[in-house]
């Protein structure tokens, strides 16, 4: 079974394996500075989540091993608890993580992000993996999981997009 987004040329998903999900996107800024968005929290609390998402961290440890601890408030009011722990990080390559509930879900899925130099730009590439092939269909059509992913990477284009206009801004008051 394979499907795709209709993100258009920025956003592409596909479900390439009967557990898994990839979902990219360019994102027009330098490596570096996306990977930085997604590695500490005072960035991700800005960013993460689908539209009308936000997000409360209850603890962050930014390190092999460590983890996010945090609630996702959804726009109908409904919170959704979330823990990932870290389980290899290269920076500003890679990241690889397992999200789930809570510490010992059962449930939990690992996800890798790629972050791969583009020119000027950066494409972030998020491959998520399953326990089980029901659990992936659960999160495609109970969760809109293809969904909430790209609008997820396009909050991170957009504020990814504001830090590097306030870092060339920075830049130009300075000289």
């Amino acid at each position: 079974m394979a499907t795709s987004s209709s993100g258009g040329d920025a956003t592409h998903a596909t479900v390439t394996a009967d557990r898994e999900v990839v979902i990219s996107r360019v994102i027009g800024a330098p490596r570096e500075l996306v990977f930085q968005a997604f590695t500490q929290v005072r960035h991700l609390s800005r960013w993460w989540g689908p539209e009308g998402f936000t997000t409360t961290t209850r603890s962050f440890e930014f390190r092999v091993g460590g983890a996010w601890d945090f609630v996702m408030h959804g726009p109908d009011g409904t919170d959704y608890q979330e823990w990932i722990t870290w389980r290899e990080i290269v920076p500003p390559e890679r990241i690889a993580l397992l999200h789930g509930e809570s510490r010992d879900d059962p449930d939990a899925f690992e996800s890798v992000l790629a972050f791969e130099p583009a020119g000027d730009e950066t494409r972030i590439v998020m491959r998520t993996v399953f326990p089980t092939k029901e659990l992936r269909d659960e999160a495609v059509e109970k969760y809109h999981a293809i969904e909430g992913g790209e609008q997820t990477l396009g909050n991170l284009a957009a504020y990814v997009a504001e830090l590097a206009r306030n870092e060339s801004d920075l830049k130009g008051a300075e000289s």
